[in-house]
């Protein structure tokens, strides 16, 4: 099943989608946490509040546009883009033949930046000069739970949606840390929906990411270093993970700094991922 937050007629719920169809069922549910924390009781496919609306006539909202924490995000988690990223002068300490880690990386990204599918992302003039775009596979809890064991982890995963984890590279470089370049205003773009797990084999789809009409990453994630059991594991270690919470898996070689010169965006461009069953994100940059 698929599952979004919309807007329509000036009130945003949550609603069970029918991407075949194109239309949208409303819910019961308080709001897309409130639906993921009570799913069973819930029953999304027989507690409807309205007749099914076309898609073409409600605003897709990010899936869960207001997160209860941050982001968890993973980098360097494609082989591929570690060696791009380790070679583009834009990491700190970087040495060459080293660039994969014993263990995954993990940051995170504001909950106040993220946005839905069509909104604009800003590029912040007189800030940065160097967004970058990253599209990537992002994982959503359903339960809660601690210390989890890799091989109880999937137990663990709600759904699967589409993040872009937008970054402003000189003030990664510039600041020698990841935050700062990555929790501007707007640039998490999210969606366009969930898709619950038992719909998704998470370790083979396709993830390509368009700027304009140029195909810029085309990837598969069974070339994750880290594969999600996994960092289930590592980040619940010691820290509870709550249903709602989302984990950002990393992103493949093809970003904007990887390109000789670099190919940064900027206002007027269009960025679209498409992951295989998950569906696409597409957000313009002004």
């Amino acid at each position: 099943m698929k599952f979004a937050t919309f807007r329509h007629g000036g009130r945003e719920q949550a609603g069970l989608v029918d991407a075949d169809k194109g239309r949208i069922v409303p819910l019961k549910a308080t709001d897309m946490v409130d639906l993921i924390s009570r799913f069973k009781e819930i029953a999304p496919t027989s507690s409807s509040v309205g007749a099914s609306l076309d898609l073409d006539l409600v605003k897709l909202l990010a899936p869960i546009p207001r997160p209860r924490r941050n982001i968890f995000c993973v980098g360097k988690n494609y082989r591929d883009h570690a060696k791009e990223f380790a070679s583009s002068g834009y990491e700190a300490g970087a040495i060459k033949g080293a660039e994969i880690d014993d263990h995954p990386a993990v940051f995170s990204k504001p909950a106040n930046c993220v946005v839905g599918p069509g909104a604009t992302v800003e590029t912040h003039p007189g800030v940065t000069a160097a967004v970058d775009y990253e599209g990537e596979l992002a994982v959503v809890i359903g339960s809660h739970g601690r210390n989890i064991k890799r091989s109880d982890a999937k137990g663990y995963i709600w759904g699967y949606t589409i993040i872009n984890d937008v970054t402003a590279r000189d003030r990664q470089k510039d600041h020698r840390q990841w935050y700062l370049g990555k929790a501007l205003d707007t640039f998490c773009p999210m969606g366009p929906w969930i898709t619950t797990a038992d719909e998704v084999d998470a370790e083979n789809l396709q993830l390509q990411t368009w700027v304009n009409s140029e195909l810029r990453q085309d990837a598969n994630t069974r070339d994750l270093i880290f594969d999600i059991p996994g960092l289930i594991e590592t980040i619940s270690a010691g820290l509870a993970l709550v249903p709602g919470d989302i984990i950002a898996t990393g992103t493949p070689a093809g970003v904007g700094l990887g390109f000789n010169p670099p190919k940064f965006l900027k206002p007027g461009d269009t960025v679209t991922i498409s992951i295989s069953g998950l569906g696409t994100l597409s957000n313009p940059f002004g």
